[in-house]
């Protein structure tokens, strides 16, 4: 089993308190300054915890409590660093060549080789990582650290993408920890996603599971969902597996909520891409709601709508302008869309 319970203190404002295994590709995603980049480091063993305890493969690396502390070099743990993290003045090849060390020199050179090809290096191993592309220089720096025959991988959103990580996975089977922002990249290579913020797990779980069912404000609002909305259960129909949900100045059908009754207070998500937007002139659609338009935002796939009562649609820009020129709006929630925290 490899597991990290780590508790650590970063004055002024950092408080990590972090419990969790590392099986497959396990996902560490959340703002930045949260305390994604210093659990790698505490597993890694440049940093100290404060309290708690690291397993490897059931091998204690850490333990507060026994006062055991192994060095980073003896912890079998490959890392790489958000940037810098070839020797610069080293070809690719001899960066590669000093993760390989030990055993004979015919056999490192051939583990070199294998390795370039797997990466798709050979044609740049002769130069020095300023020369060649950033995308190389993770490809390379992920390379060398699989040559040292780690137990444990740690890549710490170095720009990796799910064309390497796929790569890196016939290359390597061992477990994965991997700090990144794209929730994209999550979905695509993770076997496990946690959510992070200040210090503390907000969810954890398959990724397509915490990204569609948020279990919090704090999940939802890490998961890019900025309708969230306080209401109150006016009524409950287990026959039509619906509720009908009160809000600040509209109403709308829900789904059935097992355990709550009539009256009860609820806080529901709704993520701006599953917002639809129509003229207030046609016909009133179901869960749609009056509002005015406040301010448009234009994005790089997407129009971002702010309307009245704090909420967001995006849309895509030929919807949106197909739509500009209304004189009144409705936004729509679907009811499938709606996620009760």
């Amino acid at each position: 089993m490899t597991h990290a319970r780590i508790g650590k203190k970063i004055p002024p404002a950092l408080s990590l308190d972090v419990d969790f295994e590392i099986a497959g590709l396990t996902a560490l995603y959340g703002p930045k300054g949260g305390g994604k980049t210093l659990i790698l480091e505490t597993i890694a063993g440049f940093v100290k915890p404060d309290s708690g305890r690291i397993l490897l493969d059931d091998v204690i690396l850490f333990d507060a409590e026994a006062r055991v502390n192994v060095a980073p070099r003896r912890r079998h743990c490959g890392y790489v660093a958000q940037r810098d993290a070839l020797f610069p003045h080293m070809t690719l090849r001899r960066n590669l060549l000093f993760a390989a060390h030990g055993g004979p020199r015919l056999e490192r050179a051939r583990r070199v080789a294998e390795m370039l090809e797997c990466f798709q290096l050979t044609p740049v191993a002769a130069r020095r990582p300023r020369e060649i592309e950033p995308a190389e220089a993770v490809r390379g720096a992920v390379a060398r650290a699989l040559l040292a025959a780690p137990k444990l991988l740690l890549l710490d959103d170095c720009g990796i993408d799910e064309a390497l990580l796929r790569t890196m996975r016939e290359a390597f089977s061992g477990p994965v920890l991997l700090v990144t922002g794209d929730l994209d990249l999550c979905c695509a290579a993770a076997d496990r996603l946690i959510l992070l913020d200040r210090g503390r797990i907000v969810q954890s779980g398959a990724p397509r599971v915490v990204v569609d069912r948020p279990e919090s404000v704090d999940a939802a609002r890490l998961l890019g969902f900025s309708n969230v909305f306080e209401g109150e259960i006016a009524a409950l129909d287990p026959a039509q597996k619906s509720s009908r949900l009160e809000f600040a100045g509209f109403a709308l059908t829900g789904p059935y909520i097992p355990g709550h009754f009539r009256g009860s207070r609820v806080t529901v998500a709704v993520h701006p891409a599953d917002v639809r937007v129509h003229s207030g002139e046609i016909e009133r659609q179901p869960n749609a709601v009056p509002a005015s338009l406040l301010r448009v935002s234009r994005r790089a796939r997407v129009a971002r709508l702010e309307f009245s009562g704090g909420i967001f649609a995006d849309v895509p820009h030929e919807e949106f302008e197909r739509q500009k020129d209304n004189k009144s709006w409705q936004v729509e929630l679907p009811q499938q869309a709606l996620r009760v925290l």
